[in-house]
């Protein structure tokens, strides 16, 4: 009989945590607007570190970012530089599909990439095929970003593996000098 009373709480309990967090709609208002396809024209640095889900710094890296639009799609060519001496490279082409979305594509992203926009956050998920070590995994981001005064863009993802937390990765975006 308790196993039935109890049931019920711990799926209220669940979806109630489900239901909280961040929503994009919270940051409708607030300034500086993020207007993803403005910010990103031109050339953008950024700079970063992913933590494993203890907190240990694994790996420190900068990012070269290219932005152009091509007939109305916002193409970023993204260069990575981690500290150990590896490079990556991978380019998005995003369009805006509505007042408030927009979705991605790359060659490492599994399917599309979906994104909402209020304010000055964006919210952005996909899954990709990330490369460990000499294997690659299947991970899902969820990634907020955050515009600041003076053009700094925040950036924190959360990256999950069959939907456990395996790390974060923050990163800052700076506008570089016209």
């Amino acid at each position: 009989m308790r196993r039935f009373i109890l049931l019920p709480i711990v799926l209220f309990g669940f979806l109630i945590a489900g239901c909280s967090g961040n929503q994009p709609e919270n940051f409708k208002g607030r300034e500086p607007a993020f207007i993803i396809e403005d910010y990103f024209q031109g050339e953008t640095r950024a700079y970063g570190i992913f933590e494993d889900r203890f907190g240990k710094l694994r790996r420190e890296f900068t990012v070269e970012i290219d932005g152009k639009m091509e007939d109305g799609v916002l193409v970023l060519d993204e260069r990575f530089f981690y500290k150990d001496g590896e490079t990556d490279r991978r380019v998005w082409k995003i369009s805006k599909t509505g007042a408030h979305s927009y979705e991605g594509r790359a060659a490492d992203i599994i399917g599309t990439a979906q994104g909402r926009s209020f304010g000055n956050a964006l919210t952005w998920s996909y899954d990709m095929d990330l490369k460990v070590g000499e294997e690659y995994w299947r991970v899902g981001f969820e990634d907020w970003f955050y515009l600041q005064p003076d053009g700094v863009l925040l950036n924190r993802a959360r990256i999950t593996r069959f939907g456990i937390e395996i790390g974060t990765l923050t990163l800052v975006f700076l506008k570089e000098e016209a």
